[in-house]
C-alpha cells in the first residue's frame, strides 16, 4: 500500500566545517581518495573535505561551476556556466573541453551527476530561474546531446544501478520524472515519464539513489530530505536542519551515510536569522547505504 504521509524522522546529523554556501550544490564522494567535493555555485567556490579528519579546503574559481564528476585519481570534470573543464586535482588548473551554452550568457549549469556508462548529465537554467530556459544534456563520448528542453530548473538528476532507468526534475513544476536508458550509453530509449508529483511545500531539488533503488531528493524550502520507492511511492521523510537543502551524495567507505549541502539564496536578513544552519553542509546516518559515484568517460569506450 502506499505510504501518503509517512511522519518526519529526526536522525543523527553533523555539521561539517564552518563555511556557510550561498548556493551548495553538486556534492560528489570519490572513494578512492576518501574526499568529498562540493560546490557554492553563485560565490564560485569548489570545497573539498577528506572525510578522514573532515578538513576542509577552499578552491576559488574563475567561472560559476555545479557539479564534477572523477575522470581518474588525477583530473575531474567540472560542468560551469560556459562549458565542462578538464580540471587537475594537483594544482587545480582548470582546461577547456567542451562548451555549455556558452553562446548564451543568460544560463547557467545547475544539477548534474555521472552516469554508470560514463556519461555525464547536466542540465542549464536562467540565472533569474526565467521559465523554461533551461535543458537537460548528456556529455557522452566527448559530445553534447540536449536530451530534454524547456526545462526552467532541471535538478534531481540521477540513475537506477543498473543504469536502465534516469531520473530528473523540474523545481518550477514540481515532478520527479523516469527515463528509459540504454545501460551502454546513458542516453534516452524513450520519452520522459511521471514518476512522482510533490504537492507539499518546498520544491525536488538534487537527488540520489541508493543501493536499494530508492532516491532520496532534498526538498528545498521544506527542510526535508524525502526517500521515493522506483515506482514513485513517498517511503520517507527526514527532518533537516537548514529550510533549503539542496543535493545529497552518499559518502564513507562504507556510503552509510549521506552529505548534503544547503544555500541561503533568496534569504533575506530576517530568514537567514530564523534558520540558525542556512547554507551549512551536514553529514547524516539515514539508515541506508548508497553505491560508489561513477567515474565519467571523456572518450569513446
Amino acid at each position: 500500500m502506499t505510504i501518503i504521509n509517512p511522519a518526519v524522522e529526526d536522525v543523527a546529523v553533523r555539521l561539517l566545517g564552518e563555511a556557510r554556501c550561498h548556493l551548495g550544490e553538486g556534492p560528489t564522494y570519490d572513494a578512492a581518495s576518501d574526499t568529498a567535493w562540493w560546490f557554492d555555485i553563485l560565490e564560485k567556490q569548489l570545497y573539498e573535505m577528506r572525510l578522514a579528519d573532515e578538513a576542509v579546503r577552499q578552491h576559488p574559481l574563475p567561472v560559476m561551476a555545479s557539479a564534477l564528476a572523477f575522470v581518474d585519481d588525477t583530473h575531474q570534470l567540472v560542468a560551469a556556466d560556459d562549458g565542462f573543464y578538464m580540471r587537475t586535482l594537483a594544482d587545480g588548473r582548470l582546461t577547456p573541453v567542451a562548451p555549455l551554452e556558452a553562446d548564451n550568457p543568460a544560463t547557467r549549469s545547475n544539477d548534474g551527476r555521472a552516469h554508470p556508462s560514463g556519461t555525464f548529465w547536466i542540465g542549464t537554467m536562467g540565472r533569474q530561474a526565467e521559465l523554461g530556459a533551461g535543458a537537460i544534456y548528456a556529455f557522452h563520448a566527448g559530445e553534447l546531446t540536449r536530451l530534454f528542453a524547456g526545462v526552467t530548473i532541471p535538478n534531481a538528476i540521477c540513475f537506477s544501478s543498473d543504469g536502465a532507468t534516469g531520473y530528473f526534475a523540474d523545481t518550477r513544476a514540481n515532478v520527479l520524472c523516469r527515463v528509459a536508458l540504454d545501460p551502454a550509453t546513458g542516453l534516452p530509449i524513450g520519452g520522459p515519464q511521471t514518476l512522482h508529483a510533490h504537492g507539499g511545500p518546498g520544491g525536488l531539488d538534487g537527488a540520489v539513489v541508493d543501493a536499494e533503488g530508492r532516491i532520496w531528493c532534498a526538498i528545498w524550502g521544506d527542510a526535508r530530505l524525502h526517500a521515493y520507492s522506483p515506482e514513485g511511492e513517498l517511503l520517507r521523510r527526514v527532518a533537516m536542519p537548514a529550510r533549503q537543502p539542496s543535493c545529497p551524495v552518499f559518502v564513507r567507505a562504507d556510503f552509510k551515510r549521506v552529505l548534503v549541502t544547503s544555500a541561503y539564496e533568496g534569504m533575506d536578513e530576517a530568514a537567514r536569522g530564523a534558520d540558525t544552519h542556512h547554507g551549512r553542509t551536514f553529514l547524516l546516518d539515514i539508515g541506508a547505504t548508497g553505491r560508489p559515484e561513477p567515474r565519467v568517460r571523456l572518450g569513446a569506450a
